[in-house]
């Protein structure tokens, strides 16, 4: 057991980390308008001015796990009309596809104790184009492409610096910080460097009045009084000054009135940039930044260096440097441990800094519903029509967690289906986190009482993919690995009697006529159809949805194997599994032989399944759009070895009385009753000449097949948009690789072409499963039309190996992830800092969309991971102890040689 994972045993490691979010403004939790306009509410603009209801935000942050003390940077680069507090971005109706960060930072390291980590932030030296981005992106339509901070010039000649923040813990409550910065310019340039510390405001809105305090001590320290943070101190070596003003709204600037705050947020904003009287001559305050007046030459550095301790320290930078260099080597070790099996260079890079986004994506979410609609106390009361606005019904949520985030940024809040794939990223980390994030998501807290997960904050009652009983099982077994075998059972039984209420919430609320085809609505896939399917429609029509069904289907099974699994210590939940084992071949049939033509929602004709719209008088239209709607069906697949049903004969009696009492149901599951290679059952919702005929066409590179995964649209629809003829409008689906044209989600609307990671790999999982099943012997034309015939593993493999070539490089050295930008290509201050995108271009793989959704991309670790394949049973999984004794340390050799320098150049301060 290497150093960072003997510390994972103990929580104190875990109170501080990177639970600052990026991004407050804009966000519904501060939103106290009338009408629920929240990106207008508050604005960037304001940001630095406005006292902050629910959480904080800042570049590079860091706080305790209940977001008490706040640590982050701020810059000037002695241009710009304000200083660099937090990231610039464009709200929803700004940007041209929506909201955006119009910043350059990157996650680089990270451990799960927080022991250590490292991002980079590229500040320009020329005034920051703030306005020129704005106008840019305003002119722009949704046809076009983005305006970036690169676009504007400000890095062309390399005049910027590389900013590097470094966190390491000397203790658990010992905290070192250093700045590192690289002018990257031809000439010399100012700088200032102002990390900042202040206390979220907890005193302003009329539950406790009590106000915490920095106070300047002795010897330049700050000291840090905290009922809840005893004992802490902030040192500081050499600033220039120290800076103190207070956590409190600038009312005179925003509002026009005077509250006789005299060094209110901004007052340091003020003070450096203006010269005004705006910080405390006194010395105190609850916000307080350490000043550096930098000038640092062409090509040279400058560091700067603070620490945050429970103890008052004599020498606090006295074998500062030592710990660092402790802490990173320890990082190189987790890792190295890690990564055994991943060959070694570019691969490694990609999954250490996907894992490094991963946790810097940790996030304190603080919500109360009850008290966000009343309004506080010692504040105004909010607008009348908020109490019947937007999540009004979801009174009993009370967040007061660490949660992972999809994005820091332009998603500062947890989003259901997300959080399941981020869990999975997460089990190569640190299952204990990822059992805890699935646990809180279904507590009463969050769940509804009616069984509802909410889905995120924007809206709660949307439904997401009912992916969390996947989630769950995928991580109880990953934890079972990592444990020599061992299961836990408290946890799997825990979430199952969860999920078993959030089921029946599905079954009631989304199978809108009892016939097992259900409604979903959105289901996350934002403008995959022909209109919203939230949208009620007239005359009682209903979309009856292929990939609702077929979610449905697999969390069926989910549930099943879970019910298999506790039935081993627990006789009675084989009631469960042959609840989940009828109920699943009860929506096989629905799906098979619903409809006036008896069809269902398979499609002869196309050999494809489709969403259709089902009138009173039951006639039905399918909505013949090629998407991944009708590619979801596969992953209704789960793979049981005959040994578990020997095991369990009651089970097995059930499944022989369908057999034998309802053939018609059970001849409509792909091999139910035939065993495969090594005794195993297959239970598939797609029978095997349906699945070779969907994976014709999701192989098909005229379709749905690209250079780095599966499109979300066919590329069929390119040369034949689908049309819907809608109150003598026609509505259309085409095939759009980039940003979509289509607002039917808003800004962010872009499921009609794209690939997206985390449908992606469920299909790389359903694929290993069938191959669990069918062996070799089994081999579909891969790429369709190819005369290349592989077997089923053989094909996740090619779209592991496509999903990873959108961010390794190919045989001409460039990054499909960077597109046409040379200098992010070619630059070697660029060239080796990846952005996680949230999804990317269906024909040549540029990233777009949120530029650090690592969250579900995040699990592209997952794909390059190949110790435990996503779809592997448990026979198929090492154990920890066995991964262990593989591992052998190679002798030194170019092979190693060429890891170690890797790995330096990760963490030497501005080298790439």
């Amino acid at each position: 057991m290497n150093e960072e994972q003997a510390r994972l045993s103990d929580p104190t490691w875990k109170k501080w980390g990177p639970y600052l979010s990026a991004r407050q403004w804009g966000t519904v939790r501060e939103d106290y308008s009338e009408g629920g306009d929240a990106w207008s509410f508050t604005t960037h603009d304001m940001a630095r001015s406005k006292t902050y209801r629910w959480g904080e935000e800042g570049i590079a942050g860091f706080c305790d796990d209940q977001q008490l003390l706040c640590l982050s940077l701020a810059l000037w680069n002695e241009k710009d009309p304000i200083l660099k507090e937090v990231y610039f971005g464009l709200s929803n109706k700004e940007g041209n596809h929506g909201e955006d960060v119009k910043e350059l930072f990157y996650y680089l390291d990270g451990t799960p104790t927080h022991s250590y980590m490292k991002m980079l932030y590229k500040y320009p030296q020329s005034p920051f184009p703030y306005d020129q981005i704005r106008r840019e992106n305003a002119a722009r339509t949704r046809n076009d492409p983005e305006f970036e901070l690169m676009d504007t010039g400000v890095f062309d000649k390399d005049e910027y610096f590389d900013v590097f923040v470094e966190y390491a813990k000397a203790g658990p409550e010992d905290i070192l910080i250093r700045i590192h910065v690289e002018n990257r310019g031809p000439e010399a340039a100012a700088l200032r460097v102002l990390p900042t510390a202040w206390f979220r405001n907890t005193w302003n809105w009329g539950y406790d009045a009590y106000k915490p305090v920095f106070d300047l001590a002795g010897d330049g320290r700050v000291s840090v009084s905290h009922r809840d943070l005893k004992g802490y101190y902030l040192y500081a070596e050499n600033p220039a000054e120290w800076l103190f003003c207070d956590n409190e709204t600038n009312t005179r600037r925003l509002y026009g009135y005077d509250d006789q705050h005299a060094f209110p947020k901004d007052g340091i904003n003020d003070h450096v940039v203006q010269g005004a009287p705006t910080v405390n001559p006194g010395r105190q305050g609850t916000k307080v930044a350490a000043a550096w007046a930098l000038h640092v030459g062409a090509g040279q550095s400058a560091t700067v260096r603070l620490r945050l301790a429970k103890a008052d320290l004599s020498a606090p930078f006295f074998g500062f440097d030592d710990v660092i260099t402790q802490r990173i080597a320890e990082a190189d070790r987790f890792y190295q441990d890690l990564q055994f099996d991943i060959e070694a260079g570019e691969k490694r890079m990609i999954h250490r800094q996907a894992l490094a986004g991963m946790l810097w994506n940790k996030q304190f979410y603080y919500y109360n519903v009850q008290h966000w609609l009343d309004g506080d106390p010692a504040q105004p009361a909010p607008p009348a029509a908020r109490k019947k606005g937007r999540n009004s019904n979801w009174k009993h949520v009370k967040a007061v967690h660490i949660i992972s985030m999809p994005d820091k940024w332009e998603y500062p809040w947890f989003a259901a289906w997300d959080l399941a794939f981020h869990t999975i990223a997460f089990t190569l980390l640190d299952t204990a986190f990822a059992k805890n994030q699935l646990y809180t998501l279904t507590r009463e807290w969050f769940m509804h009482p009616n069984g509802q997960l909410p889905a995120y904050e924007w809206n709660f009652s949307d439904a997401n993919p009912p992916v969390h009983a996947w989630a769950v099982w995928r991580v109880y077994q990953f934890d079972a690995k990592q444990n020599g075998g061992k299961g836990d059972l408290a946890f799997l039984e825990k979430l199952f009697h969860k999920l078993l209420v959030n089921f029946t919430w599905w079954v009631n609320r989304k199978d809108a006529e009892g016939n097992n085809i259900f409604e979903g609505g959105f289901l996350g896939l934002d403008n995959i159809g022909v209109f919203d399917r939230d949208i009620v429609l007239p005359q009682g029509q209903l979309v009856e949805q292929a990939d609702g069904t077929a979610w449905m289907a697999m969390y069926c099974l989910n549930m099943l194997r879970i019910s298999l699994e506790l039935s081993k210590a627990n006789k009675n939940y084989v009631e469960m599994a042959n609840k989940f084992f009828a109920h699943f071949l009860y929506i096989a049939s629905a799906l098979e032989s619903l409809g006036d033509n008896g069809a269902g929602l398979w499609d002869d004709e196309d050999q494809f399944f489709y969403d259709q719209i089902r009138a009173k008088d039951g006639t039905s239209k399918r909505l013949k759009v090629r998407s991944l709607v009708g590619m979801i069906p596969l992953l209704a697949v789960e793979v049981i070895d005959d040994k578990l049903l020997r095991d369990q004969p009651e089970f097995q009696a059930r499944m022989n009385w369908f057999l034998e009492n309802r053939p018609d149901l059970a001849k409509l599951v792909s091999r139910f009753n035939e065993k495969g290679d090594n005794e195993k059952r297959l239970l598939g919702l797609v029978r095997i000449h349906r699945m070779k005929a969907v994976l014709q066409k999701m192989l098909d590179e005229a379709e749905f097949l690209s250079p780095h995964g599966i499109r979300s649209v066919s590329k069929y629809h390119l040369q034949h948009p689908y049309q819907f003829p809608v109150d003598g409008q026609i509505l259309e689906v085409k095939y759009l690789p980039a940003e979509s044209d289509s607002a039917l989600f808003g800004g962010n609307s872009n499921w009609r072409g794209p690939v997206w990671m985390p449908i992606n790999t469920l299909l790389i999982e359903a694929l290993q499963r069938y191959h669990y099943y069918y062996g070799d012997g089994l081999t579909i034309e891969c790429p369709t039309g190819s005369g290349q015939y592989l077997n089923l593993h053989q094909i996740a493999q090619l779209l592991c190996d496509r999903l990873i070539g959108l961010f390794q490089r190919d045989a001409s050295g460039r990054r499909a992830v960077f597109g046409n930008r040379d200098k992010l290509q070619n630059d070697p201050h660029f060239r080796d800092y990846i952005l996680y995108h949230e999804y990317f271009h269906g024909d040549n793989g540029t990233g777009l969309g949120a530029s650090h959704q690592t969250g579900w991309t995040g699990m592209i670790a997952k794909v390059i991971q190949p110790r435990w394949p996503m779809g592997a049973k448990d026979d198929m999984m090492p154990t920890k102890d066995a991964a262990q004794e593989a591992h052998i340390t190679p002798p030194p050799g170019p092979a190693h040689q060429a890891t170690a320098a890797v790995v330096t150049a990760a963490h030497e301060p501005g080298t790439s």
